[in-house]
């Protein structure tokens, strides 16, 4: 054995244990920031849910918004030993409306955007699932912030309950409407699931680096409210040293994080049409989407091949 074997082993257990006490302990911080936020915030949701009008609303919305943008920057102290490679974010505002998708590699990314976008652009509303509003306080939340909740049906339940295959549109639809009273950003992860090698196969995915992207969120979006969009914000998520676990990020296992972001127009032909009962109308916006997906496969190779030879 090595003279040196046993010292380094001993530091490896001390660095993991280190590791495990910090992502503890920010895991109870990220828990007592989210109970004192939305505590905060559920009041002021309760009014406007009482009170719908556009006098009340408007204000109010503003408010809850800035209390979210607490909550974010509180959250966003996990990540203050990162180093940031952040590309394209210039000339961004907070007055506009934005159109906003990313590749998804893992629960980090959320607070990644959340920590490089709030304070650049309105505040990010994400498309989630329906039973995330069961998720305690943290759904009071997002419902309170007016995020747009979907509901998938299966093509067997399609075909039996036809007259159900616009639920999501009509959804989006309620929710888009009210975002057009401040500015906004609606964000979609288009892969409609985090990226693993294994789904990459079982899925028979024609990209290096990610999943088939799912035109439908951003295509009922647009649908909804395509003329407020000021533009589309494309962004492409690359972790160096591998897509980390959520608890990976608090423990503080990520050490850099690349965001490259593109601010793109988007096409006219698409700002307004029916996704789900215009056939035409569905298979522009997906040629669409996968240009922009072929792009960022390149994006993401470009990237492993510049950080590989940072670290050769």
């Amino acid at each position: 054995m090595l003279p040196f074997a046993r010292n380094d082993r001993v530091d490896w257990c001390d660095n993991a244990r280190v590791e495990t006490l910090r992502g503890l302990a920010y895991t109870i911080i990220l828990a007592l920031n989210t109970i004192f936020c939305v505590g905060v915030l559920m009041p002021f949701a309760l009014v406007k849910f009482a009170i719908p009008i556009d006098a009340v609303r408007k204000p109010l919305d503003r408010l809850l918004n800035a209390i979210a943008a607490l909550w974010i920057a509180n959250n966003s102290t996990i990540m203050r030993n990162v180093r940031w490679d952040v590309r394209g974010v210039e000339g961004l505002s907070r007055k506009r409306w934005y159109l906003v998708e990313a590749n998804h590699q893992s629960w980090a990314d959320i607070f990644v955007l959340q920590k490089v976008l709030t304070g650049r652009i309105p505040l990010l509303k994400f498309f989630l699932k329906r039973q995330l509003i069961w998720v305690p306080l943290i759904g009071a939340a997002w419902w309170a912030l007016d995020f747009p909740f979907m509901k998938r049906h299966s093509q067997e339940f399609l075909r039996k309950h036809p007259e159900r295959r616009g639920d999501d549109l009509a959804a989006i639809r309620r929710s888009c409407e009210k975002f057009s009273l401040i500015p906004t950003a609606v964000m979609n992860f288009l892969e409609g699931t985090r990226f693993t090698p294994e789904k990459q196969n079982a899925e028979g995915s024609p990209y290096r680096h990610l999943l088939s992207p799912k035109a439908g969120g951003i295509g009922l979006a647009l649908n909804a409210i395509g003329e407020r969009f000021h533009s589309l914000l494309d962004i492409t998520l690359f972790y160096p040293g591998g897509a980390p676990s959520f608890f990976g990020l608090l423990a503080g296992r990520v050490k850099e994080v690349v965001v490259q972001l593109r601010e793109l127009p988007i096409p006219t032909d698409l700002i307004s049409g029916n996704y789900a009962a215009d056939p035409h109308f569905r298979a522009r916006m997906q040629e669409w989407v996968t240009e922009l997906w072929r792009e960022k496969d390149q994006m993401l190779e470009q990237l492993r091949l510049e950080y590989g030879e940072r670290s050769a």
